[in-house]
């Protein structure tokens, strides 16, 4: 999509610190972190929300960005823990409409969240 600032990411318009990279996904950092370690797990074509995603891929494409999140996890999170996150839509929490894993790790989480 022309408009979508995570394509742009994904196709290289818009520079980013990527963490991870492979033919179906990309990680970058969050610019705007909830955690010392905060990092976007995005799918490099574009759906806008989770349920679209899923609705498009087979559960092998939705598996790969949960083992890339939990790859990062663990580097990020090591022995204490990490959280994923996915937001749907605006109550949600959902700011840009490309969907994403949000992956924060190196801090105590509570729940539910605030």
């Amino acid at each position: 999509m022309d408009d979508c600032l995570f394509c742009k990411i994904v196709n290289g318009a818009i520079p980013a610190e990527r963490v991870y990279e492979d033919e179906r996904a990309i990680a970058i950092r969050d610019v705007n972190p909830k955690a010392p370690a905060h990092v976007l797990v995005l799918p490099r074509t574009h759906e806008a929300t989770l349920s679209e995603y899923a609705a498009q891929h087979d559960n092998g494409d939705i598996g790969h960005l949960l083992r890339v999140a939990a790859e990062l996890g663990k580097r990020y999170g090591e022995e204490r823990g990490f959280r994923v996150a996915v937001n749907e839509g605006g109550d949600g929490g959902q700011t840009v409409y490309h969907v994403h894993l949000h992956v924060l790790a190196g801090r105590p989480f509570t729940w539910p969240p605030g």
